[in-house]
């Protein structure tokens, strides 16, 4: 089945269905008839069948004859709430995915829905992006739920199909004890070298490595090296079982084999040291290598993964046909290729379905190309093509046409499909460049510049792109430096308690001070920091030091809390909360000390991805903050889900409050906080009149110009000693805010 999504990557269960089945049924259960057909022309498609109903009663009629992807249900029907519907759903153990739509201000409708495992919450009047997003977001949870179903399923059957293939591997396979004992041996020992496997489980390995080799071997086997320096391809001889079955006159001499080996280390619980468990590793024959090696010549000159020429190979085909071209004034073109958002494919279906997609990827463009092109993968998910005798400007354009054409069609991934999309650049031979390292770099440019743009679209070089190119290469190279250099500093903007009338807390801020800029604000560098991949390396330094700060703080201001932000691209590291947890610990601090602010549009990626370290970081005990909240279209069940602990207005909202007090999207997100029993904070406070409203529906603490911009250590250190907000409201006059010295 294929369905519709707005971003480059999504997975669409195929698994031999029949076309019937491979449809997408939706019921959709509302009373009234014009919000049913809005609902259906909205969805509609040919991947997808849609069947409405008006009642409670006609929905389990439904419901009781076949079942269905998801229910996109109202919760006010003329027989009953739409939660009867949800409750028939659980008692009958239904996998049904539901989104529920409702007009009630209250948010018991909402915490009744969400709480019985509806998928999301739509309150009306809704637009059709949020509808359509909802949908999405419904339909991904069901397939990601039913990928882990078949995953587990396959696990159950992985062992033996794993040791099948051990057992009868052309390699034989080993582990030792600490003491160099056998543990196990696969049966190729057997074929090999005569000896029964049984009869050498408990014995020493020098049982069967040929005296002259037992130096050799005691190095390979007690080094107890992993990772890079382990063994490889030692090469040592074994001996033969000279009465063994399989051995005769003709054969009793050494065998001479290839070993690997590696140590094996038991790891305990967390931050405590591995100990030294063993040595595993497998051999292979000498004879059974030598045969082998005709086939990796071809490797010498070829990518291992897609079996494209190398880059050597490439670089020297473009050097011949700038050679001719010169020679025959003719025209050639480099075309420099960049998957857009490939990492995401590796978060979600892992390492071994991104190598089959880019094997895909490069047989698609290949086809696309002419009998005399050549193809090349540069680096990861990057290609450049090589176009000689190209007659003018408009056959490379027609060429790339041709191929992003290609690229609408999508890719199996897994048990799915996804979309994938590219960004090309390209370079024209004389005009952008005589020689190979111009002309691939000018492509590359050329290719950044569509990046920047908004990607799945190619481009020419020009000369005027090298210099916002420049710009971005000398700001990633600044970047790299500025923390070794000491080049940032944290500032500090007070979080404001109304109804304590002090500081609680504190969200450290980054800043650069770049030597010739003077003072850069993060959204100009932040971004560049995270496409560059030091992110991480940044968001660590900032954790680190307003811990180190916040210990301080708190020796006079003990129930004082930090907030830091962290970007995306933090999650994808696995070890993100251990990062967490040694900072806090360092420092002195507890978790609950610390809070974390993540965008909102987080909650909307991949949930395989995200969930895991949200959850680690919510084991921890430190707050999770969802900041900028209701500027995006974030599922409400996946406030539960992650176990969000506060959310943050978002200043766009907070400045478009006006002098009554109304403003309904606040209103809904200080409701959404009450339902769910979510602190909420509001940013951006400029004004006594937004403190009013704020205070008035529920927001207790605040941040803002009104209160105090960020300040650096120092003068954040001043402020918590000498000063606190008093706020009081002088009848119908604007509230003031009066910074009182203590």
């Amino acid at each position: 089945m294929v369905i519709p999504w707005e971003g480059p990557f999504f997975p669409t269960e195929t698994n031999r269905r029949t076309p019937a089945e491979s449809l997408i049924r939706i019921l959709v259960v509302v009373d009234e008839p014009s919000l049913t057909r809005s609902i259906a022309a909205l969805l509609q498609g040919s991947e997808k069948l849609i069947e409405d109903c008006g009642s409670v009663a006609e929905a389990l009629a439904r419901l009781n004859t076949r079942s269905f992807d998801l229910l996109i249900l109202d919760y006010r029907l003329p027989d009953a709430s739409g939660l009867a519907v949800m409750d028939w759903l659980l008692s009958n153990e239904r996998r049904e995915s539901v989104i529920m739509i409702s007009g009630e201000e209250s948010m018991d409708a909402a915490i009744g829905a969400l709480r019985r495992g509806a998928d999301d919450f739509l309150l009306k009047p809704y637009n059709a992006d949020q509808l359509r997003r909802a949908v999405s977001n419904a339909l991904l949870k069901r397939q990601h739920d039913r990928n882990n179903r078949i995953t587990q399923q396959r696990l159950q059957s992985s062992e033996q199909m794993h040791r099948f293939l051990v057992e009868n591997s052309l390699d034989l396979i080993y582990t030792l004890d600490v003491e160099g004992r056998f543990n196990y041996l696969n049966l190729r020992i057997e074929s090999l070298l005569g000896h029964r496997r049984n009869a050498l489980i408990g014995k020493h390995f020098s049982e069967i490595v040929h005296p002259e080799d037992l130096e050799r071997a005691r190095f390979a086997f007690n080094e107890r090296r992993t990772g890079t320096r382990a063994t490889c391809n030692m090469e040592m001889r074994l001996s033969r079982n000279p009465y063994g079955a399989d051995g005769d006159n003709d054969e009793n001499g050494p065998v001479a084999i290839v070993l690997n080996a590696m140590g094996i280390y038991n790891r305990g619980e967390p931050h405590t040291a591995s100990h030294y468990a063993g040595t595993y590793g497998a051999a292979r024959s000498l004879p059974e290598i030598r045969e082998s090696t005709a086939l990796s010549r071809h490797s010498t000159n070829h990518d291992p993964l897609t079996q494209l020429p190398n880059q050597e190979l490439f670089r020297d085909r473009l050097n011949l046909a700038i050679t001719q071209a010169k020679r025959r004034k003719g025209l050639i073109a480099v075309m420099f290729v960049d998957m857009d958002h490939f990492k995401r494919v590796n978060d979600t279906w892992g390492q071994g379905e991104g190598d089959a997609l880019l094997r895909s990827v490069a047989l698609r463009l290949k086809q696309c190309l002419r009998r005399g092109d050549t193809l090349t993968r540069h680096r990861s998910d990057e290609f450049v093509v090589l176009l000689p005798d190209i007659g003018n400007r408009e056959d490379t354009r027609a060429i790339a046409e041709k191929i992003l054409l290609a690229f609408r069609k999508p890719f199996p991934v897994g048990d799915g499909e996804v979309t994938a999309t590219i960004s090309m650049g390209i370079a024209l031979h004389p005009e952008d460049g005589d020689n190979t390292e111009d002309l691939i770099q000018h492509a590359s440019v050329a290719m950044h510049q569509v990046k920047g743009n908004g990607r799945n679209a190619y481009t020419f070089f020009s000369p005027d792109m090298h210099a916002s190119y420049r710009t971005r290469v000398s700001l990633d190279k600044e970047l790299r430096q500025a923390l070794a250099r000491g080049e940032f500093e944290l500032h500090y903007q007070p979080l404001i308690s109304l109804s304590r009338d002090r500081v609680t807390g504190m969200e450290a801020l980054v800043r650069w001070r770049h030597p010739t800029h003077g003072l850069v604000a993060p959204s100009r560098f932040i971004h560049f920091a995270e496409e560059a991949g030091i992110i991480h390396e940044i968001s660590r330094w900032v954790l680190e030091t307003g811990c180190a700060q916040l210990a301080l703080w708190r020796r006079q201001f003990p129930e004082l809390r930090l907030t830091t932000n962290l970007s995306s691209r933090d999650f994808d590291h696995s070890d993100l909360a251990d990062t967490v947890a040694r900072t806090l610990s360092r420092n002195g601090l507890a978790p609950g000390n610390l809070e974390l602010e993540i965008a909102e549009n987080l909650l909307l990626e991949n949930s395989e991805r995200v969930a895991p370290r949200m959850q680690s970081l919510r084991d921890l005990g430190v707050g999770i903050v969802i900041h900028d909240f209701g500027s995006g279209y974030s599922s409400l069940a996946s406030l539960q889900r992650y176990g969000i602990t506060r959310l943050k207005i978002d200043r766009s909202f907070v400045k478009d409050i006006n002098g009554n007090g109304n403003h309904p999207i606040v209103s809904a997100i200080a409701g959404i906080a009450r339902g769910f029993d979510i602190r909420l904070a509001a940013e951006g406070i400029e004004r006594g009149d937004q403190m009013n409203t704020l205070e008035n529906l529920g927001c207790d603490e605040m941040q803002g110009f009104l209160f105090s911009p960020a300040v650096d250590a120092e003068a954040a250190t001043r402020l918590l000693r000498d000063l606190r907000p008093s706020v009081r409201a002088h009848g119908n006059a604007p509230t003031t805010v009066e910074l009182v010295r203590k």
